[in-house]
Order: structure tokens, then C-alpha cells, then sequence
């Protein structure tokens, strides 16, 4: 059984998610959190195989809270989940040591975008992909030095 951790700061989505994902059989939420700091906290209690959080909330965002577990955790499996699509924030998740970026609206990429990040492959949103598309020939190897990733490791994503 694959365990999850969701951190959402609304709770229709983390229901809803919740719902979604364990219906796929293998997949079973631990845990869920409203904000940054339960992500921090359930994370150290729960360590579960993959946290799904959102980027956007109060008190602690996401980017903030994934540094914080990825200090202590350099191996956990982190997927930001949102609302938009921002290649920057895209660079600076990646660049934390986050395995991929989803978007909220994209239900039925989220189960695939799971299993993607737990085979140790990066993961992006398709409007993130589309995005990135169009520039990766001329971006590719400075945006994988600019999150320390090897080359091999970020054009195995299906563009």
C-alpha cells in the first residue's frame, strides 16, 4: 500500500482528493493537513511515501514547508500541488529538492503524477510542460544546473 499525505488549506480538496486517490486500490491517505507546519509535523510523524501539497496557503506555505522536510528528509518525495502554472515557482520547487508540480484541475493527472514521482522520475504539470516545451532546447541544461539535477533525470520527462 503506497502511503500519502495530503496538505491542503481547503478542505473540499483534501476531501475530494482523499476520495479520488484511495479508490485507485493501492493508495491509502495517512494523514492530512490544512497548512505548511502540519506538513512539517505529520511528515516527521507519519513519514509517508509521497506528500501531496499545495504551494499557496497561510502561516507556512508549501515552498517553505518542503524546505523544511527536505532538510531533515533530503530522500522524502514531495508533489506541489496548485492552482497556477508559474515557471519560477516550477524552478524553485525543483530546485528544493520537490519531485514535480500538478495542477489542482488536473484530477486524473494526479494518480499518474504519484506514481511517476515514486519510480524517482520528475513530474510537471501538462501547461507546465507545454510551457517549458517550447524553450527546453535552450533552457535544458541551465535550468537543470540551476536545480542540480542531472540532464538525463529532467528530459526523461515526456514532453
Amino acid at each position: 500500500m503506497i502511503r500519502l499525505l495530503i496538505v491542503d488549506d481547503d478542505y473540499l480538496i483534501t476531501t475530494a482528493l482523499k476520495t479520488i486517490l484511495e479508490a485507485e486500490g493501492d493508495l491509502s491517505v495517512c494523514g492530512i493537513g490544512k497548512d505548511g507546519n502540519d506538513a512539517v509535523r505529520l511528515y516527521k510523524q507519519l513519514q509517508p511515501d509521497l506528500l501531496l501539497m499545495d504551494i499557496r496557503m497561510e502561516h507556512l506555505d508549501g515552498l517553505n514547508a518542503a524546505e523544511q522536510i527536505l532538510q531533515s528528509y533530503p530522500d522524502a518525495r514531495i508533489l506541489l500541488l496548485t492552482t497556477f502554472s508559474d515557471d519560477e515557482y516550477i524552478i524553485k520547487a525543483l530546485h528544493l529538492g520537490a519531485r514535480g508540480y500538478i495542477l489542482k484541475q488536473d484530477y486524473t493527472g494526479i494518480s499518474p503524477a504519484i506514481r511517476a514521482v515514486l519510480k524517482e522520475q520528475l513530474y510537471l504539470a501538462q501547461r507546465s510542460r507545454h510551457g517549458f516545451q517550447s524553450s527546453l532546447s535552450h533552457r535544458k541544461l541551465s535550468i537543470t544546473k540551476r536545480i542540480n539535477l542531472p540532464a538525463v533525470n529532467f528530459l526523461s520527462l515526456s514532453l
